[in-house]
């Protein structure tokens, strides 16, 4: 039975899910153990995947993308996860926050920043979290003071992907005072080269290691005026709506890990013998393996749901959090029972369910922890 098949998928999202699988068979899998190993950014796979015109589509025709909707992203970080969720993520990755400014930048902007990444000469990210402050957006504490000419930018921001490889970033700073805290945050691209702006990678982590995440110290970063997204104190709204789509697409981070974690485990299970009969044939591991579809299901049916809600956006941001906690926490789930199943191989770091199992535990945490997304649910279901 195939886990990841289309039957629920859009017909419009077909096409380019079947050319994102033959893509990751090609190209992802069988990478993935080496790239793990080496925690190097892969380049010449994300080189690959712009030949094949399957990043940074989500940029309209108009500034030279594809033109990529929700559900054809969401199709796409399915099948790129299952392969390997650190090569998957560079490739998601490469054109991080362009959405921001193709909703509310100038053409000027639209013109100027997202034409390269659409044509793959450029690369983008976004630059939120900081090192004391994650999902309290309204907590951050990197500003932006007005000066002649433009603003200067001052603090740090943590965990930001492409922050040493990006050519631009869209960064969310603190530009006002206001007692309604949530109107005191703005949006400004910031060129990579500018003087006051220094990054570096973030070393060692223990999942998705193919994807480098960095830490940027911005000092007195001059940026001009025109490089403000939107009007000054609209950030947090933008980025609330932007966050509803990401939420969908991480939806489809916790699904292709998922997917992974029970092909592992069956072929396993259906594989090795213990007390004179393979291991499938025991009750036990039936109903583990019972669970983990079930799961997997549900979750794969709630997050094709918020796509289709947040795309006609009807309720977005509650769909957006049910799908994004469901599925990531599924992925969890299905990873720790395909561990136990494995036995001691399953410490084995050449196994796939040991990166499955490492990897499944960074999207509970990205795009806002779960324990956050429980707020919103329930505050939005009232």
């Amino acid at each position: 039975m195939e886990l990841l098949d289309d039957t629920i998928v859009p017909e419009h999202a077909r096409e380019v899910k079947a050319e994102a699988r033959a893509f990751a068979a090609d190209h992802i899998a069988p990478n993935a153990e080496e790239r793990f190993r080496a925690g190097e950014y892969p380049w010449e796979i994300l080189e690959a995947g712009m030949d094949a015109g399957l990043v940074a589509q989500d940029i309209s025709e108009e500034y030279g993308g594809k033109g990529y909707d929700l559900a054809q992203i969401l199709a796409i970080a399915e099948e790129f996860y299952r392969a390997d969720a650190g090569i998957a993520l560079t490739l998601q990755l490469a054109s991080f926050g362009c959405e921001m400014v193709e909703q509310y930048g100038s053409e000027e902007q639209k013109e100027e920043y997202l034409r390269p990444v659409a044509e793959n000469d450029q690369i983008s990210g976004l630059a939120v979290s900081e090192p004391e402050t994650g999902s309290d957006l309204a907590g951050m504490t990197t500003s932006a003071e007005k000066v002649e000419g433009g603003y200067e930018i001052t603090g740090e921001k943590y965990w930001v992907g492409n922050a040493v490889e990006a050519d631009w970033l869209t960064v969310y700073v603190k530009t006002g005072d206001a007692e309604d805290r949530y109107s005191n945050y703005s949006m400004f691209i910031v060129e990579t080269d500018r003087d006051g702006y220094e990054a570096e990678h973030i070393p060692e982590k223990m999942g998705m290691r193919a994807s480098k995440q960095g830490h940027i110290v911005f000092e007195d970063c001059f940026v001009p005026e025109e490089n403000l997204v939107g009007t000054e104190g609209g950030g947090f709204y933008m980025l609330a709506d932007f966050f509803n789509h990401g939420r969908v697409v991480v939806g489809g981070h916790g699904l292709g890990l998922a997917a992974a974690a029970i092909e592992e485990a069956e072929e396993f299970v259906h594989d090795r013998s213990a007390f004179g009969r393979t291991v499938n044939e025991f009750q036990s591991v039936q109903h583990m393996l019972a669970d983990m579809r079930l799961e997997f299901e549900s979750a794969r049916a709630l997050t094709w749901r918020a796509c289709e809600k947040v795309m006609d956006h009807d309720d977005a941001g509650y769909w957006a959090a049910l799908a994004k906690t469901k599925a990531t926490e599924t992925a969890v789930d299905c990873a720790e029972r395909g561990m136990q199943l494995h036995g001691g191989r399953s410490i084995l770091t050449d196994r796939r369910i040991a990166r499955v199992y490492r990897d499944c535990r960074i999207p509970v945490i990205y795009e806002g922890a779960n324990e956050v997304q429980r707020n919103l649910i329930y505050r939005q279901s009232r």
